[in-house]
């Protein structure tokens, strides 16, 4: 369904309700995602961002509901990334002419995507393209999230079209964020934050001061993915720049896997000790887990405690691929620690230390380790772990 957001700019993207994994199943999308464009009716007509490839029909029948598809002249692509200019190559067989408006990297990447040579515009911050009415005016957005990312503005509706970047995947019959549960809409926002946007943290405040101080009216932010912020737009930069800061809530998240349950019965006894220092934790089983959501919990927290048994002179491996977005995510201002079983060699330990320091989170205090299942004596000594970790935490 076609929604209008003010006179003459419609929403003509599609609700994907099916999709549970995205970007090759790194990324878990419980609630759906959206793939949104935008279309600009004006003296000139323009269609901001696609959608992904096979729901190129739907955003074709949608446009048409509005005008003739034909009369399109200018198409955004704000970012190259398929999901958002997947549906170029059938919109672009009906408008041959129509200019494609990238930015200089997008000039590089759109090409090599699709192959493709289309009639190209090459905008950058400050370039403004006149529909009549209103106005067009880009802004780069360098590595947010990728090198060819940009935003669009709309003059006289002031309207804000970022792509990626205050977005969720959150699927919806409702479009507007008045309009929704906020608890889910906040969820999936920094969920997406976290899993998607953490690296850039330092790049995200940069940029929200550069637009803060052009000081340019935004009534709605339109992002390429989930909900449109229309209430109280500004709320959600204002949470990117929380979030960019790299606060936390001073919680700890226990993550660790277990093979005949003596890791297992390390972490609930050092989550024992946090208890009794008043220290809130949340515990999770990665065999059992989904990745981003507790990435997510990683994200929100103070500290974090990995655990994994030894196999075959390394670790489990459902504790490798967290390990690694950690790396890759560079979280700020977190402190961890190790702990586990094992039977033989026993460097499940130092391996997830180095994993720590690898990922910059300070490790505070030595890991723990005991060989094969921990006696009571071993647990308790657990207990007292888990109480050094949560003393050191309050003190960093």
């Amino acid at each position: 369904m076609v929604v209008e957001l003010k006179k003459d700019v419609f929403w003509v993207g599609t609700v994907d309700w099916n999709l549970k994994k995205f970007h090759g199943h790194e990324y878990s999308t419980h609630r759906g995602t959206t793939y949104n464009s935008y279309l600009i009716v004006d003296e000139k007509i323009a269609l901001v961002d696609t959608v992904w490839g096979p729901f190129s029909h739907e955003l074709i029948e949608n446009i048409k509901k509005i005008i003739d598809v034909k009369k399109i002249d200018y198409v955004i692509a704000n970012h190259a990334e398929t999901d958002h200019s997947g549906g170029l190559p059938e919109l672009m067989e009906l408008i041959p002419d129509a200019t494609v408006v990238v930015s200089e990297k997008g000039r590089e990447s759109i090409p090599k995507h699709y192959h493709e040579d289309w009639n190209f515009k090459v905008v950058t911050t400050g370039d403004s393209i006149s529909l009549g009415k209103n106005s067009l005016v880009f802004v780069k957005a360098t590595m947010l999230h990728w090198p060819d990312s940009m935003f669009t503005y709309l003059t006289g509706k002031n309207i804000l079209m970022p792509n990626d970047a205050f977005g969720q995947h959150y699927a919806s019959s409702a479009r507007f964020n008045d309009e929704v549960d906020p608890a889910e809409l906040y969820q999936e926002a920094i969920k997406y934050y976290a899993n998607i946007l953490t690296p850039f943290s330092d790049l995200v405040i940069k940029k929200i001061d550069e637009f803060k101080k052009l000081n340019i009216p935004v009534d709605i932010i339109a992002p390429s993915h989930g909900i449109i912020w229309r209430k109280d737009p500004m709320q959600i930069v204002e949470k990117y720049y929380e979030w960019a800061s790299g606060g936390n809530d001073g919680s700890i998240v226990i993550i660790y896997d277990t093979m005949w349950k003596g890791t297992e019965k390390m972490a609930f006894a050092i989550s024992e000790g946090l208890e009794k220092e008043g220290v809130r934790f949340k515990l999770f089983n990665m065999a059992v887990c989904d990745r981003n959501d507790v990435l997510t919990e990683v994200f929100k927290a103070k500290g974090i405690l990995v655990g994994s048994p030894a196999l075959n002179n390394g670790l489990l491996p459902t504790i490798k691929p967290i390990l690694e977005d950690l790396k890759g995510l560079r979280f700020k201002n977190k402190f961890g620690a190790a702990f586990g079983t094992y039977g033989w060699s026993g460097e499940n330990v130092k391996l997830l230390e180095e994993n720590l320091e690898k990922a910059k989170i300070k490790v505070l205090q030595e890991g723990i380790k005991f060989k094969w299942q921990p006696t009571k004596e071993e647990l308790e000594k657990c207990v007292e772990f888990g109480i050094g970790f949560a003393k050191k935490l309050k003190k960093s």
